[in-house]
């Protein structure tokens, strides 16, 4: 199961959030967080089967990254470009409408949703986007 998707590495979202920084933000990682333990979390759980496609699988890294507040600054920006970026390395194009990818991974800091409910609007995004272009 695990080799059927491409997984985000520490290095990769480290990179990811060097790219997401702003100018007047702080780099580095917060004290006392792992981002390594974080990714493992995700990771664990396509072991254990509770990842069944790439949807559930950047669900859970964004909920994870954001909620997991392993850097000093743009916690949430690194989650929604890592959950772009993971799409993207395992085939999957989507386009977010205004602010709505933002806004998910503050729902998801806020727990006002779930990473499951995040899977599923991102599932229903990618069929709504196949249903328009075979149209």
């Amino acid at each position: 199961m695990i080799s059927s998707f491409v997984l985000l590495e520490v290095d990769g979202v480290m990179a990811i959030h060097a790219r997401v920084l702003l100018p007047n933000e702080l780099p580095g990682m917060a004290k006392d967080k792992s981002l390594s333990a974080v990714l493992e979390k995700v990771h664990n759980r396509l072991i254990y089967g509770f990842i069944h496609d790439v949807f559930d699988l950047v669900a859970c890294y964004g909920a994870f990254i954001a909620k997991g507040h392993c850097f000093i600054d743009a916690n949430k920006r690194t989650a929604a470009a890592a959950v772009f970026i993971g799409l993207r390395l395992n085939g999957i194009s989507l386009t977010f409408k205004d602010i709505a990818l933002g806004q998910w991974i503050i729902d998801l800091v806020n727990d006002h949703q779930t990473e499951i409910d995040f899977s599923h609007w991102l599932r229903q995004l990618h069929n709504q986007n196949q249903s328009i272009r075979l149209t």
